[in-house]
């Protein structure tokens, strides 16, 4: 670790290089993704879900999932992520990029919406924090201010964030809200921090799941929030003497909701869109190297999307062995989210995809499955169903991959 100016987060900067694809909701100027044909109704399958709830489909009937890729069009102008969503279903969200915080220059937020009923699986905000004991900085940066774009705040548990954060600020709105249970997320927690720390830094991870009901428009609902809370500590020796600076962040934070009673029928949907969620290896990439020109630049503020231009044509298109190891490790993470959120469904599969050369996880329990190579998939129970009679894609049934 090495030296820097007093009043420098050294834990931002070293933390942030590693620490990327945050969940932010766009309270930053949000740039949405390029809008595709989520809202559109699904073309020539039968009874897919379009206008239906995505729980228990009857006998007979076809499921349809879309690939949505997500553009960074003020960004990188290429793909940023993508992940399944039920044709019909509406995404709405992207990626935007924070002029007032050169430590996470980029957050990712996005909301997909059964528009004919009432479940919706959400990526909340990533909320960035930060705390001291150097009475210096305090009295500068007291709690409630912001420090390099950081919310001034002491660390508390993930079911405090939860409580005392995330219920005030994302659902504060909610009639008759009520806690109905926590649960701990340890193995969760272990996933996030990984093997191993980096040397003088005091790292504090903590997950936890909590259920809430409520009523939203004349509904009672029930649903289901995840989060995260990553805390990373050092000891910073300065002329005064030593203190501690800690950034911390409300991370990984997904909601699943549903009307009260149909949450747990729609599990495995919920499941089947967080297992696919995928980062762009070049977007991550270049989200890492702007990050890095900031840090060299002393955590130098992005004035305007100009300057963002300017900093995105100084990457290199070349993704290092070291930064593929970080993307892997992240993408495991996104990978245990979905298991925690329904660890106690045993309901989907792994299949390989041989036009993607790829494996995807679905839900379990159809017959068939088919592949499209524009990323959609169609799972069914209808005894001699090929979506390959008549015109237009190119369907390829796929199996269980073991």
């Amino acid at each position: 670790m090495r030296m820097c100016h007093k009043t420098c987060p050294t834990s931002f900067q070293s933390h942030s290089v590693v620490f990327v694809v945050l969940f932010i909701l766009g309270v930053h100027a949000l740039v949405s993704c390029q809008e595709s044909d989520s809202g559109k109704k699904p073309g020539n399958v039968p009874a897919t879900l379009a206008g239906k709830s995505a729980g228990a489909l009857p006998e007979g009937k076809t499921l349809k999932l879309k690939k949505h890729s997500c553009i960074d069009a003020r960004g990188t102008g290429g793909e940023a992520f993508s992940l399944l969503i039920p044709a019909g279903w509406q995404f709405s969200g992207g990626v935007s990029w924070v002029f007032d915080n050169p430590t996470m220059p980029a957050t990712i937020a996005f909301t997909v919406r059964n528009p004919s009923g009432h479940e919706e699986l959400e990526a909340l905000p990533t909320l960035a924090m930060f705390w001291t004991d150097n009475q210096l900085t305090m009295s500068m940066f007291p709690p409630g201010s912001r420090y390099y774009g950081a919310e001034v705040m002491p660390m508390v548990s993930a079911r405090e964030a939860l409580e005392k954060i995330i219920l005030p600020r994302f659902r504060g709105g909610a009639a008759d809200l009520k806690i109905v249970s926590f649960q701990p997320m340890p193995d969760l927690a272990k996933a996030v921090s990984g093997p191993s720390g980096q040397p003088g830094v005091q790292a504090f991870i903590d997950a936890a799941k909590m259920r809430i009901e409520y009523t939203k428009d004349g509904t009672p609902m029930e649903e289901d929030i995840m989060a995260v809370v990553e805390g990373y500590t050092t000891s910073v020796p300065t002329f005064q003497g030593v203190y501690t600076s800690t950034p911390w962040f409300v991370s990984y934070a997904i909601s699943n909701r549903a009307e009260k009673g149909k949450l747990a029928g729609n599990a495995l949907l919920f499941r089947a869109m967080t297992d696919s969620f995928r980062v762009s290896p070049q977007w991550y990439n270049t989200y890492n190297q702007v990050v890095t020109i900031l840090v060299q630049n002393q955590l130098k503020f992005i004035r305007s999307m100009g300057e963002l231009s300017r900093y995105i044509s100084q990457t290199s298109g070349e993704i290092s062995e070291s930064m593929m190891q970080s993307y892997n490790e992240r993408q495991k993470i996104y990978d245990r989210i979905g298991e925690k959120m329904s660890e106690t469904i045993r309901g989907t599969a792994q299949y390989y995809n041989p036009l993607e050369g790829t494996q995807v996880e679905l839900p379990n329990g159809y017959k068939h499955v088919w592949a499209s190579g524009t990323g959609e998939y169609l799972l069914t129970d209808s005894p001699g169903f090929n979506p390959n009679n008549g015109p237009g894609t190119t369907w390829q049934e796929l199996e269980i991959r073991n």
